[in-house]
C-alpha cells in the first residue's frame, strides 16, 4: 500500500512579494534555478552515513513542488506554476500547482504553505480571519478531497 496524496493548490497572493522571494517560489516550482540564500524554507536536513559508519546531519535543500510529468498514483498530470496578477482587485501573484506527496513531506511543505497562507488574498480568508483556504488534499484511493487549510499559521492535515 501506497501513502500517497494528491496536494492541489490554487492561491492568489498578494502583490508584496520580494524579488528574493519571487525566485524561491519559483525555484520550489521548478521554475528557476535554486537563489543562493533560502528564507521561506531555511533547513532540509537529511541524514547520511559518513565514512566512518557515523550518521550525519547535512543540509539538502530541494524543491518543495516541483515534480512535473505523468503522476504516479493519482493520475493526470502534475505541474506548477506562478503567473503575474495585473488586475484589481487581486493584483499580485497567481500560483496553481498539483503534485503528489507523501506524509513524511508535511512537515516541509507545511512550512511553505504557512508561508503562502500569510501572504494570500482575502478572498482566501473564512470570516474568523485566522484560517486561510489553499486548495485541496485527497488520498489517492480516496474520490472526495479535503479542504487543504492553514490556520492560524498552521496546516490542518486530514486524519
Amino acid at each position: 500500500m501506497s501513502d500517497i496524496y494528491e496536494l492541489v493548490l490554487a492561491v492568489d497572493l498578494r502583490d508584496e512579494l520580494s524579488e528574493q522571494e519571487v525566485a524561491e517560489l519559483r525555484w520550489h516550482l521548478g521554475a528557476g534555478p535554486q537563489p543562493d540564500r533560502l528564507s521561506i524554507v531555511t533547513d532540509f536536513p537529511v541524514v547520511t552515513e559518513d565514512e566512518s559508519g557515523e550518521w550525519v546531519v547535512e543540509d539538502e535543500p530541494s524543491p518543495l513542488l516541483a515534480t512535473d510529468g505523468g503522476a504516479w498514483r493519482v493520475g493526470g498530470a502534475l505541474c506548477s506554476a506562478l503567473v503575474v496578477r495585473d488586475e484589481s482587485p487581486r493584483k499580485g501573484w497567481a500560483l496553481t500547482a498539483r503534485q503528489e506527496i507523501h506524509p513524511d513531506e508535511f512537515e516541509k511543505l507545511g512550512e511553505l504553505l504557512g508561508w503562502l497562507a500569510a501572504r494570500a488574498h482575502e478572498n482566501h480568508r473564512f470570516p474568523d480571519d485566522t484560517t486561510v483556504r489553499l486548495g485541496h488534499l485527497r488520498f489517492y484511493e480516496n474520490l472526495i478531497p479535503d479542504v487543504l487549510e492553514v490556520k492560524d499559521g498552521r496546516v490542518v492535515w486530514p486524519t
